[in-house]
């Protein structure tokens, strides 16, 4: 089925030619992902999909299955900041979704009686428990746990994850997924993956996520010089293929060279008055000096600053600790960095990685033990929280005021407009005011802002979120070859097992693990070390299924919720057990239906007594 079809689409911003006759098709299964650099128009793209911006020709053909439902996650979330998480995710009109939202309420106020009763057979009629588990799924995957927080008083990530949980607990046929990724821990990313993959889910996504479009994607488009490109496979078929494509390009380009200097030579010996026939030469040739021009062929990125020269002794942590009331950030941790060590720093979100790294750079003091920093450091700090770039000046001004020229290893200067080109600043874009760079494009420059300062400890805390993955590319090539010591706080795992040699894992409670290894490996790890306590877990549950009523914790909000739920699910079993029973009363009946209706009844048994099982020990709770 096909779910979206445009043809001939074209936009441009001012004399800025975005995409240029493009097509793009997208049927029911199809996982699509768009690759492109930042400021060439991908989000563009995205608002055109959905019908927010038009396309500037007139022969354009748009075509959006009208039986089907789209969702949205944009990069910016549009809320309002008075409104509660709960209204935020149920605002629908899915009926399921709005009664949901009911019961919902009713577990965290406590109600019972008509009311609650009202709600549950509401819950029953519609047959929406199994959404309800789902929904609950979701929810606790992303950590969005107090749904009467105003949206207007959490941080951009948690609204990224609010608006992420809202357009899957929705469940459109066509999913459209701007950055998803972004603010999502490892363990997020890993579960939206395997949601995704899904076979009946069908979606397209903007992400730079490589190992995300290598496990989700079987369709990638890129963007580039305003055409598409489509690649049908995933990340490492669309990289197999690019190279293909960009030898194929670069030999025609030679070929091109050539019949353009001989042309070249042709025009300078003409006169001034030409005839037609030379006229459509000349024309011929401006064409050809358009195509070679505008084509650059794509080198190997090496390019090694002067940094300041590390000391014997560089960053020591001696048992520090750092506690804010209750929450322990950083508990009795000792280390000693060398040089040109790789570290990097992983964790849940809110488990103290941004504390620990002002520790190390002396912005705020430890409350016990001591951090002592060696002479010679100059720290680099690419902080989330620290992107403040004037507005109103041109992206070279800002460089400029921090440095006219970069030192080189090798004894050179690089100019500021150079460095720039080396991050996919063109000399025209480099004059652009600040004001008019995409979000991604500010994220570049403000990195670029820290490596120009030549720090030899450089730490940089999420630079991937928002960077696309030419540039990304570019940064590794770059990090490769830095000389100091690298510290990267990051849940991009294809960025930390290119970079990184080992790991802080930040466990929570304060404890941080030393891991001798990169991230897959540490994952690796952590699967076996599970799934080898698994039996004994299961053991100890069957050991303890039941406690004294003195040693019973209360009952929690989800407790409550699945007691309540197990009465109705009992109910209904108890029921279907009694029809069943009634049909073997028949006379008539067959070896194959009795053998059918036993079979039916054994699991009806087998079902009654787990539920029945696991309502003695949430009873025991009450």
């Amino acid at each position: 089925m096909n779910y979206l079809t445009f043809e001939h689409i074209t936009k441009n911003y001012g004399e800025k030619n975005l995409f240029d006759d493009i097509s793009l098709h997208i049927d029911k299964g199809q996982k699509i992902a768009l690759v492109a650099k930042n400021g060439t128009g991908k989000s563009t793209l995205l608002r055109v999909l959905m019908g927010l911006e038009s396309s500037e020709r007139e022969d354009k053909k748009i075509f959006v299955n009208k039986e089907i439902t789209i969702g949205m996650l944009s990069q910016e979330q549009d809320f309002l900041p008075e409104e509660t998480v709960i209204d935020t995710i149920f605002h629908s009109d899915n009926e399921s979704l709005q009664t949901i939202r009911l019961y919902e309420e009713a577990m965290i106020l406590g109600k019972q009686g008509e009311e609650l009763q009202a709600i549950l057979d509401k819950m029953d009629q519609l047959k929406a428990w199994d959404f309800e588990v789902r929904i609950q799924e979701i929810l606790t995957r992303f950590n969005i746990k107090d749904m009467h927080q105003k949206v207007g008083t959490m941080s951009g990530g948690q609204q990224k994850r609010v608006a992420l949980a809202k357009v899957l607990i929705e469940e459109p046929d066509f999913l459209i997924l701007d950055e998803p990724t972004n603010h999502l821990d490892v363990d997020m990313i890993e579960w939206l993956e395997n949601y995704l993959m899904q076979a009946n889910k069908t979606l397209f996504m903007i992400t730079h996520d490589r190992y995300f479009l290598d496990r989700v994607c079987n369709v990638i488009y890129e963007l580039e010089h305003s055409k598409l490109h489509k690649y049908k496979g995933n990340y490492s078929y669309y990289l197999e293929k690019k190279a293909e494509r960009i030898e194929v390009e670069n030999a025609t380009m030679d070929k091109n060279k050539k019949l353009f200097n001989r042309e070249l030579n042709w025009i300078r010996k003409q006169p001034k008055a030409r005839g037609t026939k030379a006229k459509s030469r000349v024309d011929a040739f401006h064409d050809l000096k358009e195509k070679t021009s505008g084509h650059k062929e794509e080198s190997d990125f090496k390019l090694e600053f002067k940094s300041e020269r590390l000391g014997k002794k560089i960053v020591e942590c001696h048992n520090v600790s750092k506690f804010y009331g209750d929450f322990k950030a950083v508990k009795g941790f000792s280390y000693k960095f060398k040089k040109r060590e790789r570290v990097g720093i992983v964790g849940e979100n809110g488990v103290g990685k941004s504390t620990f790294v002002k520790l190390l750079t002396q912005e705020i003091k430890p409350d016990t033990g001591k951090v002592v920093v060696g002479d010679t450091i100059v720290f680099g700090h690419y902080n989330q929280e620290g992107i403040q770039l004037n507005e109103d000046k041109r992206v070279i001004d800002v460089i400029r005021d921090i440095a006219e020229e970069i030192p080189l290893s090798n004894g050179q200067n690089l100019k500021a407009a150079a460095f720039l080109e080396k991050f996919l600043f063109s000399r025209k874009q480099q004059q652009v005011y600040v004001s008019k760079l995409s979000g991604g494009e500010k994220r570049r420059l403000y990195l670029l802002t820290v490596l120009v300062q030549n720090p030899n400890f450089l730490i940089l805390d999420e630079p991937t979120n928002d960077l696309d993955i030419v540039t990304l590319n570019i940064l590794e090539q770059f990090l490769n070859e830095y000389p100091g010591c690298l510290i990267i706080i990051s849940h991009d795992r294809y960025f930390l097992n290119k970079l990184t040699e080992h790991l802080f894992i930040f466990e929570g409670e304060g404890k941080i693990k030393d891991w001798n290894g990169n991230y897959n490996e540490y994952r690796a790890w952590k699967r076996d070390q599970t799934t080898e306590s698994r039996p004994n877990e299961k053991v100890e549950s069957k050991k303890e299924h039941i406690k004294p009523r003195d040693q019973a914790p209360k009952m929690s909000y989800n407790d409550r919720k699945e007691f309540n739920k197990l009465e109705k699910e009992i109910n209904k079993l108890e029921e279907q057990k009694k029809n069943i029973s009634e049909k073997f009363n028949d006379s008539n009946l067959t070896a194959d239906q009795i053998k059918s209706y036993s079979i039916q009844l054994n699991e009806i048994n087998d079902s009654i007594e787990e539920k029945e099982m696991r309502w003695m020990e949430l009873a025991d709770l009450t």
